[in-house]
């Protein structure tokens, strides 16, 4: 499937490419010195025909920038693929495990780039959603998105109209285990992002993560 034919070689928002670059060559982290960093846009991964597309925030500086592979590398992508695996959505536990595979379903993200801060400017957004997303959720007509995070909510919702979802107004509001039915689309399912903030504190257990995994199944009758 080419419908991101030429993602890894995007320079569209010069402040992501210098930020991607540096921290992938000059300022790598102690514990990953000798890693040869992918420093690039990262792909989406996993099939594009699931049923199931979790739509996250962007790749972490030293994660997704340093692996190469969506939401991989760091904590949050230990949490999110133990999760993944648990749910007989991934087949290992190990987010760095090469011979991993997604089983029914596909991570993308608002901004392939790892940005500054994890904080993607609204233009950055708009033209990474603009420019990948919205070809990668046209192809993929999922039964199920899976938002991690406000910022993903909200995009899924603006862009709602041009995939021809009926998205209802005023916009539903964000929470953990919300349930928007975008007919004829898919049904929007929204999760605290697994950031070492939400999980560390308690505001996400793995208990309310599963739940979320087992109500997307379910949703997506696989």
């Amino acid at each position: 499937m080419t419908v991101h034919a030429g993602l890894t070689e995007c320079r569209l928002c010069p402040r992501l490419v210098e930020w991607r670059e540096r921290k992938a060559t000059t300022e790598k982290r102690a514990a990953f010195a000798s890693d040869e960093y992918w420093g690039r846009p990262v792909p989406s991964f996993g099939p594009i025909d699931a049923p199931i597309l979790v739509v996250g925030l962007a790749p972490a500086a030293h994660g997704g920038n340093r692996t190469g592979r969506m939401f991989t590398g760091d904590r949050s992508g230990d949490w999110l693929y133990r999760a993944l695996h648990r749910a007989g959505l991934a087949t290992s536990p190990d987010d760095e495990d090469p011979d991993l595979r997604l089983v029914g379903v596909r991570i993308t993200a608002v901004c392939h780039c790892a940005p500054p801060d994890n904080r993607p400017t609204p233009a950055e957004v708009d033209t990474c959603v603009r420019t990948w997303l919205v070809p990668e959720v046209a192809a993929m007509r999922p039964r199920v998105v899976v938002a991690l995070g406000q910022l993903a909510w909200t995009q899924v919702l603006r862009r709602g109209a041009e995939w021809g979802w009926a998205v209802p107004r005023p916009r539903p509001r964000f929470g953990h285990g919300a349930e928007v039915d975008l007919e004829p689309g898919p049904v929007l399912l929204g999760s605290y992002h697994p950031s070492q903030q939400n999980t560390f504190t308690g505001r996400l257990t793995e208990e309310m993560f599963d739940a979320i995994w087992r109500r997307a199944k379910a949703l997506a009758g696989t």
